[in-house]
């Protein structure tokens, strides 16, 4: 029997597996990443945040201080749910997570406006929640702006001044901003097109090394390496061809439905999205292999790859850039598959350049692709010598 026969019986032999021997398998592949892609991108389906439950502590209860409020109000992303009497009691309302941020406007804060004493008007919010946190201070701050723009304004007004003068002279320089890529601000953008594929490659990792531990773990290494004849590439080349099949197909679902359902922006075309999925696949399956080859224990390869999956999407930034990061960390980040998908994607996908403006990621994904070189004769070894520990 020659290489591509016994590739193919192996190749049914796990299709075997993956259907009838063990469940776990269609639960892992398909049901959690089914699962994961459309809940995370219909957590965001609205773009951004709205109505986060924010606080308000009016001891100045005036007029100006209830504008302040229905303006914070009328924002998009916070909604006032709470009023409350001290500063105290609107803490205590964070800390059981019912609001996420509240506005402390002090007794004397109209009057103070009025006098030009500069009163201060303190707000506060939760920085442990990225999201809710960044956008209740982003309203909090502008409605602080705002009051004392307010009051400014009447001034200005009260002493003659023309409109185009007030307007000058409360905001001097006027910001015309042009969001390149994503004029919409949409969360569900940013996020889903990172998070999700990171999810996927943690699965994809798992599963690669799951499926040749489990060899060992039910005693059947020496039946799976009499089915390659001895020959540890034919086994796992076999092995890995259906679940390439499956994660490719699940990948490919993901990014169809994203661009084409949801239409995020992809200006690159369709053939980089192409080679971007099956070139994922493949280094991440490669990459579990290879953590098992260095750790050819079950439980140990495993918990690598949860370790550096997890890691990896720290390590992507995505939500915090790698230039930004300490000297070790930019170098670190190198490792890791999912930062090289994430520079891919911003620089082929979302913004349109050619690949050539992406080899050294390109590149790294082809190295993660040729990983399993360096341990196919220790999986070898293991497979025939080691003994299964639990």
């Amino acid at each position: 029997m020659n290489k591509l026969a016994r590739i193919i019986h192996i190749a049914g032999r796990e299709c075997r597996i993956l259907v009838f021997k063990n469940p776990i398998y269609i639960f892992c592949m398909v049901v959690i990443p089914i699962t994961v892609i459309f809940f995370m991108t219909s957590v965001l389906s609205a773009g951004q945040a709205v109505d986060l439950p924010v606080g308000v502590v009016d001891q100045d209860n005036t007029a100006t201080s209830r504008q302040l409020i229905r303006t914070l109000d009328s924002f998009q992303t916070s909604h006032v749910v709470g009023h409350y009497a001290n500063v105290n009691d609107a803490r205590n309302a964070i800390q059981r997570r019912e609001i996420y941020a509240f506005l402390y406007i002090p007794e004397g804060t109209t009057g103070g406006l009025s006098l030009s004493r500069q009163p201060k008007i303190s707000f506060y919010y939760n920085s442990t929640y990225m999201l809710a946190g960044s956008s209740t201070f982003r309203d909090l701050k502008t409605v602080a702006t705002l009051g004392s723009a307010g009051v400014g304004k009447q001034k200005l007004s009260a002493i003659g001044k023309t409109e185009h003068e007030i307007r000058a002279f409360l905001q001097p320089i006027s910001v015309d901003l042009h969001m390149v890529g994503n004029p919409w601000s949409n969360y569900n953008i940013y996020l889903s097109s990172t998070l999700v594929p990171g999810l996927l490659m943690l699965m994809i990792f798992l599963i690669s090394a799951y499926s040749i531990g489990t060899e060992l773990k039910f005693g059947t290494s020496h039946e799976w390496m009499r089915y390659a004849d001895g020959d540890p590439w034919v086994a796992v080349i076999g092995k890995m061809i259906p679940q390439t099949i499956v994660f490719l197909l699940i990948f490919y679902g993901f990014e169809f439905y994203i661009y084409y359902v949801l239409d995020f922006p992809h200006p690159g075309g369709v053939w980089p999205i192409l080679l971007l999925g099956f070139v994922s696949v493949v280094a991440s399956q490669s990459f579990g292999i290879f953590l098992f080859g260095l750790a050819p224990s079950l439980r140990m390869s495993m918990t690598l790859c949860c370790l550096l999956a997890m890691l990896g999407i720290s390590m992507a930034g995505a939500t915090f850039p790698v230039f930004a990061m300490d000297g070790a960390l930019q170098s670190l980040s190198w490792i890791f598959p999912l930062r090289h998908y994430y520079m891919i994607y911003q620089i082929n996908i979302f913004n349109g350049f050619p690949l050539l403006y992406a080899w050294p990621y390109w590149a790294m994904l082809v190295v993660f692709m040729i990983l399993p070189l360096f341990v196919m004769r220790n999986i070898y070894r293991a497979m025939l010598v080691y003994k299964y520990i639990p």
